[in-house]
Order: structure tokens, then sequence, then C-alpha cells
């Protein structure tokens, strides 16, 4: 959907993209512009380059770019109109009249209505129902406070195939949105029934108070044990966190990360407002990432059990990906969270984390799993997989503290654990330079997806070429458009960006190729991005622009006479004609 261009300029105008991305990420000043971690993949060295000047940013780590909306649209996995409203609220904007009739807006804006309306339903049949009763007996059972079911907005789906539907449909829903919303389902007959039965439910909400989605706990019968909600076009599961809407607002800087949602609800009714949980599926980089956002520190509150030791070595790793410390709960006489709560009370919690230890002594003594300590043998892997663990420890004097440790645990000199440890790093370092250096090639260089830039490599550069020299010195369009058909370009992407520079030079006074943004994709302006942020290291005048477009025209002419002028369309011949006829 086009939008004014003046309203797109005011609107990054009130949100520099440095301020909106700084509210994600810790940005460096690098001279003029800023470098960061990338939000969108786990990275240890910076490679995400911020041009607040130019107004976009890019990164050289997994191509991400674009503008401020551009980077809305990936951190909040939204559509671009989407983006533009929420940058518009954040400014205190009002959006242009016609950008509020856009269809996936509407369907998404239609099913947060319809989640809305299900969770009140859910809520109302738990509390003053009769079919709710066995909800209200089972929250009895788990010890729930009245104010807690309010806070979360908890609720029980009744064992009926149709409750739900029917109910909806008395608030003007249509079958289509409850299937689109994941609350019905479609039956062998064509029917729909609601998916939720007998359970009791706990809403999912957004940072933005958005009802998205819900997850259901059977109380008896066949079933698994917790059905949520499927991905919707208002939900992502892998990016989410339960109870994130309340955890943002709590003053410490530290996330307590639990494992299942009565869990959490029973840390946050304990008194401890800074407790999340994932959707139904384990840690995800996406949700790390996001914990990072507002806390330095986890404390990884999983089961005592070997599923909940195993995902909590799984978190570990993807926590410290997201550069985030990691602290792990030792629970003795409860196997989760809710029964140590409710056998031992909030203060006895309280200590357990502030006491809770650090990730490195819980994968030091996961090094002894399946190992004979009582022989040499089983001492020497032992102290291998430690010399692992400890070779991941960033701080020096930390790393310092754990070598003596297990060395004099294990009583072999400190010296041995420090060279084991030391030559594991040099090789990590080593590995990781050259993985860093291949994913900037892969991922930021013209090899990218381009077939068209190994087989026609001067082409290739000669067309970012043309686009970057267009994006400085937009005035020279007039003579370059005349003189270079888009027919001269090999590479599709390039040739239709190209176009559409040419067409918003002349169709606008004030031209900012970032204005692309409302034609292509938030991956496919990552890719107009890393032509710009390219062109950055080079610089392109009137010179090397007459040598681009030489190299472009005279390929085209040996592309063309290779061509019978029988199999030539009309067009292309007359492409052809005119790009010779301007070129002499």
């Amino acid at each position: 959907m086009a939008l004014p261009d003046d309203f797109i300029y005011s609107l990054k105008q009130n949100n520099p993209i440095e301020n909106v991305i700084g509210s994600y990420v810790s940005l460096k000043k690098q001279s003029r512009d800023y470098i960061c971690l990338c939000p969108f993949h786990s990275e240890k060295t910076p490679s995400c380059h911020v041009h607040p000047s130019e107004g976009f940013f890019h990164c050289f780590g997994c191509g991400a770019g674009g503008d401020v909306i551009t980077f809305i649209m990936k951190a909040e996995n939204l559509q671009y109109i989407e983006a533009v409203k929420l940058l518009a609220e954040r400014a205190g904007m009002p959006m242009p009249e016609d950008a509020r009739n856009n269809d996936f807006s509407r369907q998404k804006a239609r099913i947060l209505e319809i989640n809305r309306s299900a969770a009140k339903f859910f809520n109302k049949v738990l509390r003053k129902d009769p079919a709710g009763e066995k909800g209200r007996r089972y929250f009895q059972m788990r010890q729930l406070d009245p104010k807690t079911i309010i806070k979360y907005g908890l609720g029980y789906a009744p064992d009926s195939w149709h409750s739900l539907s029917e109910h909806l449909k008395t608030e003007g829903f249509t079958e289509d949105e409850m299937v689109a919303a994941n609350l019905c389902g479609i039956g062998r007959n064509g029917g729909i029934y609601d998916q939720f039965r007998d359970r009791v439910m706990f809403p999912i909400i957004d940072l933005r108070g958005n009802v998205i989605a819900f997850g259901g706990r059977i109380i008896d019968g066949s079933g698994p044990k917790y059905l949520n909600s499927s991905d919707t076009p208002v939900f992502k599961k892998s990016r989410n966190l339960f109870s994130l809407n309340f955890a943002k607002n709590s003053d410490e800087k530290r996330l307590i990360l639990a494992e299942g949602y009565m869990d959490v609800i029973s840390i946050n009714q304990a008194g401890f407002e800074n407790v999340v949980a994932t959707l139904g599926t384990a840690l995800t980089p996406e949700q790390a990432r996001l914990m990072s956002q507002y806390a330095e520190e986890v404390i990884i509150s999983y089961d005592s059990d070997g599923a909940g030791q195993n995902a909590t070595h799984k978190a570990i790793n993807l926590l410290s990906e997201a550069g985030v410390r990691t602290k792990i709960i030792r629970m003795e006489g409860a196997k989760d969270p809710d029964e140590y709560i409710k056998k031992f009370g909030s203060l006895r919690f309280k200590q357990l984390l502030d006491n809770s230890d650090g990730a490195i002594n819980f994968e030091l003594a996961k090094c002894r799993n399946d190992i004979d300590m009582n022989t040499d043998q089983g001492r020497v892997e032992y102290l291998k997989k430690c010399a692992d663990v400890l070779a991941s420890i960033t701080s020096p004097i930390e790393r310092d503290v754990y070598i003596s440790k297990v060395a004099k645990e294990q009583g072999v000199s400190r010296e041995a654990v420090t060279q084991q440890v030391e030559s594991i790093i040099r090789r990590r370092k080593n590995t990781a330079s050259k993985q860093e250096w291949l994913n900037i090639r892969t991922f930021s260089s013209e090899y990218k997806n381009n077939p068209d830039a190994v087989k026609h490599p001067a082409e290739f550069k000669a067309e970012c070429g043309i686009i970057s020299f267009l994006y400085k010195n937009p005035d020279e369009t007039d003579n370059i458009s005349h003189r270079l058909a888009p027919e001269c370009f090999i590479n599709d992407f390039n040739r239709l960006v190209y176009q559409k520079i040419i067409e918003k030079i002349k169709n606008s006074a004030d031209f900012d190729i970032m204005s692309l943004q409302s034609e292509f994709t938030a991956d496919e302006m990552g890719k107009i991005t890393a032509i710009l942020a390219k062109s950055r290291e080079i610089e392109i005048n009137r010179s090397t622009a007459e040598d681009y477009i030489n190299i472009l025209l005279k390929s085209y002419s040996e592309r063309t006479e290779q061509q019978p002028a029988s199999d030539m369309s009309d067009d292309d011949f007359r492409n052809f004609a005119r790009s010779m006829r301007n070129n002499k």
C-alpha cells in the first residue's frame, strides 16, 4: 500500500533509526555511525552497522538490512503497514485515512478481536458457569488466588465440541475467522469444531496487551497434557514468551525462566514478577534474544528430572550466545518451582534464587555424567570435557578461578589445565574467524544466491555500481536512464531495483531509496542495503559510472547479437537499438 511520501518522511524523522534500534540492542558509536550485535541472528562479534545519516542499517553477518520500518517489520514480525502503524503510535502521529483499509491488517485485527472474545468466554465459564466447576476445582487444588486468576485471565473450555464456536457466532465472527485464529478446526464433514475442550485455559498476551494465542491444560481423560495454539497471523510461538507482558515491568535486570504456565503463575503469585516461560517448545534463539532485551541475567528454574536438565543445558548455550549471564536453581525436596513454593514458601524460594549457582558449575557437574571417575581414563576424559567448558568462559579472571578449582579438585597441575584450555581457545578463535569471514562473504557479498554474480561478475558489479551511483546522485537519472535500458541488466532483482529507483526519482521531489520499502519484502530490502553498504567502501564517480554503463551496454550487445533477429521481440529490438544509438 502506497502512503504519502511526506507522511513516511515525517514518520522517519520522528523515529530516528538509531533510537529505535537502540531500544532493542546496545549500540556502540563508531565515527558517525553505530555498530551492534545483530538482533536477528546469534553472534559474538558485532556485524550490524547503523547509518543514521542515510537512515538504514545492514548486517554483514546475516544480510538483514533496510530502514527503520524494515527493522520493525523484522523485529516485531509485522507486515509493512503494521510496522508503519506501530512507528506512528510511537511518535504520536495519526495514520492517513486510506492506510486503514489493508486486507491483511484487517484479518489480524479480527483475529485479535476473536481471541479477546474467546478469552472472555473461557474466563466467564470458569467464574460463573456450572460447566466451569471442574476448572474451578482444579485451580483451587493448585492453590491459585482469585486475584491471580483475574490477573492472568485464566479460564475453562467446556467439554463440548461447539460451545465456543456457537458463542463466537453470536458475537458476529465467521467460521473462517475462527479457523484462522486456530480456535476451531475443520472436521471430516466440512463443519467446524472447538479446538479446546475440557481444558483449563491460559491466554497468551503480547507486550501490547493483545491476546494472541492460548494454552490449554487437560485435567483428566485422554489427549496431550498441554494443547497450544498453532502459529497464526498474530502469533509465532518461537518469538513470544508467556508472562513477558508482566515481567518486562519488573525493576530487576534479571528474569526467571520457568518450564510451564503453572510454574510461572505460582512464582508470580509468590511475589516474583520477573518470570517467563516458553510456549510448549524448547527455548529458541529468538526467545533468548528477546530475553536479552529485558535482562542481563537469567535464572533457569526448570524441573529437576532428566528432561529438565537437558533443557537447561540447551538454554544455557542459547542464552550465552545472546550475551546473557545464566544461573541455575538447584532444588532439593521438590521436582519443580510450583511444588517447592507450596512446600517451603516464597522466602525460601527467594533464597534459592539469590544462592543460585552459575551455569559453569552446572556444566562442570554434567561433565561427570556417564564417566567412571575411579579410573585414570575416566578422569582424563572428565578433565578434557571440563577444559571445553572452561574455554567458553570469556572473562579471564572468572576462567582462572574455575581452572584453579578443577585442577585442585582432580589433583593435577594448574598449568596443565591452563595449557589445555588455551589450546581450545586458540582453535575456536581460528574457527570463529574463518566462520565470520565466511558469513560475511556468504550473506553480504554479491555472491549470495546469485548465480548471475558468478557467471557474469563484471556485469553484476556494474549493476550494483549503477544502483549505488543513482542513490548518491539522483540528478544523473535522466542521463543514465536514457542511455541504459533496464533490459541491459542481467540480474532480475537488480533490474527491478533499477526500474523502481528511476520511477521514484522521476515521481518524487525528495528521493529516498528507502521509500522502496513498500514495494519490496524485508529480505529484499536487506539485499538493497547490502549493495549500498558495499558502495560505502569505494568511491563511485561519473568516470566509474561511465565504465559501468559501457560494461552493461557491451554485454547486452553481445547477448542480443548471439540471439537470432527472428527470436527478438519488438521491444527487445527497440531497446537494443536505442541503447546502441545513445552510446554513440
